[in-house]
């Protein structure tokens, strides 16, 4: 691939974890010009006091949240901000000519704004956006993602559920009601705002569960695994806090359709369907996943086992939270939305150990 042209590029809520994670990968991506980072109560800091260790790289200050100022200077934007915010930010962004990628729920779920309102409380009046958006999960919606304007980026939690869970939906060799989610995220899943929960003295030490039974990634998981299956599913899903700073791992169980499918038939079916998917890794029979090995990479490892005294597939995923559970997989659909090879840019190998 020859020299790139540059595209300007903006981050909105640049402060919070979402934010640092893209201005740190997108430093040293080829084809990008970071030239505006906006925020609210961070608005007229120095990026690089709020974040002191980018110093070295980062010369721009947060900025106010100025729709006109922000379009006039990028062709691309990246909204990371709290649900309900970006959906009243991304119609003009997008009327005037800006690529969005949306790092919050709220074009998650397309045209389907009922869905929404009954989950995130908030009520809409941006259908005609919601309608055009695309569910920006490369590895479901490669194509589409390629030629959207504005991307609702998957939940880090939906993105490990739904990499697991995909080729047995598709394929249709799992009973779609009997899928059953058990993941367990690091503590940056909960932001950077200050939360009594996340504290050292209360998170360290501990595992638990929260969100049962009504999580919001809920109905995000079962409308692209309604997608998938061809029809209305639900799923049986429960979050857990776990007491360290990045890694996700979800655990999905479900009831094979063919109690006759070994191991050995689904690692053949998980690698043909993540042939073309770079940062998909089906690890070798006997070999399950590991948070650490996905550290600061847009990598997702999957490892698969049967248990054939119950006639249950047992898949697991772990991703970096904050990479490809969030800003990672946001500059894998830039990439694509740009007409560049996926994984430019983006990380994948961690440091180990």
């Amino acid at each position: 691939m020859g020299e790139l042209k540059r595209v300007s590029v903006g981050i909105v809520g640049a402060s919070g974890y979402g934010g640092v994670q893209l201005v740190r990968l997108l430093i040293d991506h080829p084809g990008v010009e970071i030239v505006y980072l906006g925020g609210d109560s961070s608005a007229g800091k120095s990026f690089s006091d709020l974040y002191p260790h980018l110093n070295h790289r980062v010369d721009l200050t947060i900025e106010a949240i100025d729709v006109e100022a922000i379009a006039s200077r990028c062709q691309v934007v990246f909204l990371s901000l709290p649900n309900g915010i970006a959906c009243t930010v991304a119609p003009a962004l997008l009327e005037k000519g800006c690529k969005v990628l949306d790092l919050s729920a709220d074009y998650r779920f397309g045209a389907d704004l009922n869905t929404y309102q009954d989950w995130y409380g908030k009520e809409r009046d941006d259908k005609g956006s919601a309608t055009s958006s695309v569910y920006g999960l490369p590895e479901l919606y490669r194509d589409r993602i390629k030629e959207a304007s504005l991307i609702g980026c998957p939940g880090c939690y939906p993105t490990a559920s739904l990499l697991a869970l995909s080729p047995l939906l598709k394929q249709g060799l799992i009973v779609p009601e009997t899928a059953i989610i058990d993941a367990k995220s690091g503590t940056s899943g909960g932001g950077r705002n200050a939360k009594a929960n996340f504290l050292l003295a209360e998170a360290d030490n501990t595992l638990g569960a929260y969100g049962v039974a009504r999580h919001r990634h809920t109905p995000e998981i079962e409308k692209i695994c309604s997608d998938l299956a061809g029809h209305d599913v639900m799923v049986q899903f429960t979050p857990h806090l776990i007491p360290m700073v990045r890694g996700l791992l979800a655990t999905v169980y479900a009831t094979l359709r063919d109690p006759g499918l070994v191991r050995d038939d689904l690692l053949t079916i998980y690698s043909a369907f993540y042939r073309a998917s770079p940062f998909i890794t089906v690890l070798p029979s006997g070999i399950y996943p590991q948070t650490k090995w996905a550290h600061g990479t847009n990598l997702c490892y999957i490892g698969i086992e049967v248990d054939p005294r119950t006639g249950r597939v047992v898949v697991m995923a772990a991703i970096d939270n904050l990479v490809k559970g969030q800003a990672g997989q946001a500059v894998q659909c830039l990439n694509l939305m740009m007409g560049w090879e996926e994984d430019l840019g983006l990380p994948k190998l961690c440091f180990y150990p």
